[in-house]
């Protein structure tokens, strides 16, 4: 796809001071001392609204320091931006396993069209089987087709003993990462990030030639390296449900993620910043770009899909499994690669949509 640029939505008319990064980066810094109060009033550190309100703001003042880092106090900014994503990713990993096994656990419900999963399970399952063609119907929606049902009978018998071994090992998961978050959340590694979120709340540490700089040209430069990172990406098999070497590179024995899809979550990183970048420019008033926001919805079920497919394969490697329930991780993994085929088409069409479209 050539290379063409997002239409400018409600364009600034003049240059945007480095102040108003200072404003942005205090209003960030406050919004994450209060969800780490209201993460403290809990007790017990359970708050999962405060988890995500703090994961948010360190998100937004992470994106911010790499954005506008020349305006910023160098030694500080390198300093600060690896433990923020450091302290983001470790309260994000509890999330995603629950996540992660609610997919799976819909998607082997809805293929096998069976309820002889344990009680457990089911009920976890029972949440997705409210949209019982969600990756068909993604499919159908974008153009693609439907992977063909696997034969009931067979994936039906091992269907129910994959759902009990993801929810050991993705249950498991998650026990140990609430654990890890909790243990970091008591550390000193975070309390020095949040004495150091507690000096930005009142003094941005700013170069000197901030304040007479204009914004706009690094919120470009960032919303150059989006552009380009999309033009670099695989488009050509986006319009296809099944993509035979991600099926095969999944199910082998090599663990290691599958390296189509290191450029999607690139580019899953880079639209954040581009949209954290419009924020800082707009500040209270930045306005929500639909089209920016249904990419950003692509590209989070791309994520999501990739990683329940990569949960199943590591599923499937369990030593001494029976053949059925292989069969089950199987057809899974399948499922949830056609899903992420379905999402880089969706986003090919929202992009396209966006970069040609009317603004």
């Amino acid at each position: 796809m050539a290379q063409q640029h997002l239409e400018p939505t409600n364009p600034l008319a003049g240059p945007v001071p480095g102040n108003a990064l200072a404003g942005y980066l205090r209003a960030q810094a406050t919004e994450f001392l209060r969800a780490l109060r209201q993460h403290r009033e809990t007790g017990t550190g359970d708050s999962l609204d405060a988890a995500r309100a703090l994961r948010r703001s360190a998100r937004r003042i992470s994106g911010s320091l790499h954005t506008f880092r020349p305006l910023l106090d160098a030694d500080w900014s390198e300093a600060m931006r690896p433990e923020l994503a450091w302290l983001s990713g470790t309260l994000a990993l509890e999330h995603a396993c629950a996540s992660r096994l609610e997919r799976l656990l819909g998607a082997l419900h809805r293929l096998s069209g069976s309820s002889a999963f344990p009680a457990h399970v089911e009920v976890a399952a029972a949440g997705r089987a409210a949209g019982p063609a969600r990756a068909g119907a993604a499919g159908a929606g974008s153009g693609t087709r439907a992977p063909a049902p696997p034969e009931r009978g067979n994936l039906t018998v091992g269907a129910a003993k994959a759902g009990a071994l993801l929810d050991r090992q993705l249950t498991l998961a998650r026990t140990r990462a609430h654990s890890t978050a909790l243990q970091a959340l008591g550390s000193a590694r975070f309390h020095a990030v949040a004495d150091k979120v507690a000096l930005l709340a009142s003094e941005v540490p700013l170069a000197a030639t901030a304040p007479a700089s204009d914004l706009r040209p690094y919120a470009a430069a960032a919303e150059e390296r989006l552009t380009d990172a999309v033009a670099a990406l695989p488009l050509i098999t986006a319009g296809s449900p099944y993509n035979a070497e991600a099926l095969v590179h999944g199910l082998s024995p090599d663990p290691a993620p599958h390296p189509q899809d290191a450029p999607w979550h690139q580019v899953r990183l880079l639209l954040r910043l581009h949209r954290y970048a419009r924020e800082v420019l707009h500040g209270e008033n930045a306005p929500v770009d639909v089209r920016l926001l249904t990419a950003g919805q692509a590209l989070n079920r791309h994520r999501d899909a990739a990683e329940a497919a990569a949960a199943a394969a590591s599923a499937a490697r369990t030593p001494r499994i029976a053949p059925a329930t292989a069969y089950a991780l199987g057809v899974l993994h399948a499922d949830q690669r056609h899903e992420v085929e379905a999402a880089r088409f969706a986003f090919q069409q929202s992009w396209q949509k966006q970069t040609v479209g009317t603004p």
